[in-house]
């Protein structure tokens, strides 16, 4: 550019080069345990010092030339937003603050130690050197090598996100793959789904989903806003936000939700798309949204709340309507209880809440409710929810609703009054699991959410809670109907998908009346959701119970009646009502079961090492009496190989498919193949391999 007369900008200070040390072997990266992103950009987490070096064209004297790094975010940056960053040059680094000291001087070179402040922004910086002359700044021009990505850090005391435990570090932000729990309370399912929050491209899709929700940079920095922004654009709703939820069992034009094997798929389409991916349902949502959380540094992790209420009208009340002849009224019940719901905890302090309410916080981001015009939930501090503060922000009665509300059996009379049979109050909320730290086991955390039914606590915290605002307009307490001296149970014995299998219910007549009952057994096939599809099987009959005895009806459910039917998860719920006669006493019991599905086998051969071809297998036979037809089979394997499906046209009834892939691990260490497989008539089909990956020999 034009310089003033008699002027030789040569005299002052030029950048000739900067280094970066942004290799995955360096101290940068090893330091700041970004050392497994796929990213060769430098990545550092923020409240911690890093190192950069820059290369003068003449030896750097520090009582005449005067420089400083400057770090720039967004389009418009300014400094009080804190989206222009001027680092000074200093002789001390002080904790909470920015800035830079130098650690070593070599010929025309000078080394920096450089500290972010603990609560900076989170995202992609562009960094440019300054240099101070009389006539104006010397700045480096733009180079997108320099770019350094700044994300949260929970190994630093001073940040919102800061976790003490090492093992826990390990787990909930460096994990890449996770386990989810589904399936029904009486028989817990898991399924392996691969995070990959460090796959190639997988952070500038989480930084993307930030940016399309026009998310303003200065709040980028709190966790609490961007686990709230990314709760909201997880789901599709109202947003245009990653997935697109369906729980209708139509999935065209898109992927069945139960296909899905990780979330890096589902990031990287939407990221170059622009546009939500189809399909999700909640462990979908939740496996996408711990993505997102642990790869900008959050910790976080997925729970499965069994027998989750999704109460509609947030009156900690579920209130199913029965016929007077015992059947479900299904245009009176609008609340539905979830086989199991999955959500995500995200842990960091909330300064916004009075002391003690910090740590996990519960987020959810299937979209439920609306909450502040927005399809979204949390974060809420589970803390709170367990004594009943509910009265702290976010969302916190929507999810003490889906752990502590009480099941109410109404019958609706045809005169148009409503009488409360029973009252469940242990129903609900039955466990709330998560996948152990450093295993794949499950870890019971309910006592985070809710004191033990019965105790004092338990009854206080329902009591703080309806004070805070929480509805529950019929009073439950002290009207229940006096026991009846006849009860009634049932089981459901295991029953394998395609096969017949036998449901025995059994009555006892504890008194020295003689009793007769008309009884009736309704089968449904459900969503997970707790939401009917159709009803299969119904059976009426008449028993008699004589004085002091026991009586066991058998009812056979044939294939035939439920396989043309069936639904994603292989649920059957059962619901048998009886009536005493002679006291008009009404029994009722329900339960689900989830029918046994067969799982694809998964093998391996070659080396396990690092950079070694190695040959993977995926077998499925078909075990039903029908043709499968449009068969997707998927693969993935973190570290392992890259997201791929197969399809096949059909599998006959009884014969096998194999498919073979070759592959590269690129990662060592206890690694993972996870495998699933859909087709029109049958999904949720799952297999997985744990495998031991080597170093390679150097």
């Amino acid at each position: 550019g034009l310089v003033p007369r008699g002027v030789n900008l040569q005299d002052y200070l030029h950048v000739t080069s900067v280094h970066l040390f942004k290799e995955r072997w360096d101290t940068n990266k090893v330091d700041h345990h970004t050392d497994k992103y796929e990213n060769n950009k430098l990545i550092v987490r923020r409240g911690q010092s890093f190192f950069i070096q820059i290369d003068f064209n003449r030896p750097y004297d520090p009582r005449r030339d005067l420089f400083r790094v400057e770090y720039v975010i967004g389009r418009y940056p300014q400094e009080n937003k804190g989206t222009y960053i001027p680092v000074p040059i200093v002789p001390e680094l002080q904790k909470g603050k920015w800035g830079a000291k130098v650690v070593m001087r070599e010929d025309r070179s000078v080394r920096l130690s450089i500290q972010s402040s603990p609560e900076c922004i989170v995202g992609k910086f562009r960094m440019y050197v300054a240099v101070w002359t009389p006539y104006g700044i010397l700045r480096t021009s733009r180079n997108p090598e320099t770019d350094t990505y700044i994300l949260f850090n929970p190994w630093c005391e001073e940040d919102a996100v800061y976790l003490g435990d090492e093992k826990e570090k390990e787990e909930y932000v460096l994990n890449d793959i996770g386990v989810i729990f589904y399936g029904d309370f009486n028989d817990i399912k898991s399924r392996s789904w691969s995070y990959g929050q460090f796959e190639d491209g997988i952070l500038d899709a989480c930084l993307y989903v930030m940016d399309k929700a026009e998310m303003d940079l200065s709040g980028r920095g709190n966790p609490i806003k961007v686990s709230r922004v990314g709760s909201a654009m997880v789901n599709a709703k109202d947003d245009e936000g990653v997935l697109v939820g369906s729980w209708d069992n139509v999935y065209a034009y898109g992927v069945p939700p139960s296909a899905w094997t990780g979330s890096v798929d589902i990031l990287l389409e939407y990221q170059s798309t622009k546009n939500p991916v189809r399909y999700g349902q909640c462990w979908v949502f939740a496996g996408v949204f711990n993505t997102f959380l642990r790869c900008l540094g959050i910790p976080a992790r997925v729970v499965t709340n069994y027998f989750s209420a999704h109460d509609n009208d947030a009156n900690l009340q579920m209130d199913i309507f029965l016929e007077e002849d015992g059947n479900v009224n299904s245009k009176l019940t609008k609340d539905s209880v979830w086989n199991y719901h999955c959500w995500n905890e995200a842990w960091m302090t909330r300064p916004d809440l009075p002391v003690g309410f910090g740590g996990w916080q519960a987020v959810d981001s299937t979209p439920q409710e609306n909450s502040d015009g927005m399809y979204r939930c949390g974060p809420a501090s589970v803390q709170a929810i367990k004594h009943g503060h509910i009265c702290f922000q976010f969302d916190a009665p929507f999810v003490f609703a889906e752990v502590n509300s009480d099941l109410i059996y109404v019958t609706a009379k045809k005169d148009g009054t409503h009488v409360v049979e029973a009252v469940d109050t242990a129903h609900i909320g039955k466990m709330i699991v998560t996948k152990e730290v450093g295993g794949d086991g499950i870890k019971d955390i309910t006592d985070t959410y809710k004191f033990q039914e019965g105790q004092e606590e338990e009854r206080l915290a329902l009591e703080t809670a309806l004070m805070y605002g929480a509805k529950k307009p019929i009073n439950t307490d002290g009207i229940l109907k006096p026991r009846s001296d006849v009860t009634m149970n049932f089981e459901v014995e295991n029953a394998v998908l395609g096969r017949d299998f036998k449901l025995t219910i059994t009555f006892q007549n504890n008194s020295h009346n003689r009793y007769t009952l008309s009884a009736y057994l309704s089968g449904n096939v459900v969503f997970y959701t707790g939401v009917s599809k159709t009803e299969f099987k119904k059976e009426a009959f008449e028993v008699t119970l004589e004085p002091l005895s026991l009586k066991k009806e058998e009812v056979l459910i044939r294939a035939g009646e439920y396989m043309s039917q069936l639904l994603e998860q292989a649920y059957l719920h059962f619901f048998v009502t009886a009536r005493v006669n002679e006291t008009k006493d009404v029994l009722a019991k329900q339960k689900s079961t989830m029918l046994i599905i067969p799982q694809l086998v998964i093998k391996v051969r070659g080396a396990r090492m690092v950079g070694s071809d190695m040959v993977v297998t995926v077998e499925f036979t078909n075990p039903l009496k029908e043709t499968l037809r449009n068969v997707w089979i998927h693969l993935d394997g973190p570290g392992v190989l890259k997201p791929r499906r197969k399809m096949f046209r059909e599998i006959q009834p009884n014969s096998t498919v194999q498919w073979e892939e070759v592959c590269r691990p690129w990662v060592s260490g206890h690694r993972k193949l996870i495998a699933s497989m859909t087709s029109d008539a049958l999904r949720h089909v799952y297999g997985e391999l744990d495998l031991q990956i080597q170093r390679q020999p150097s």
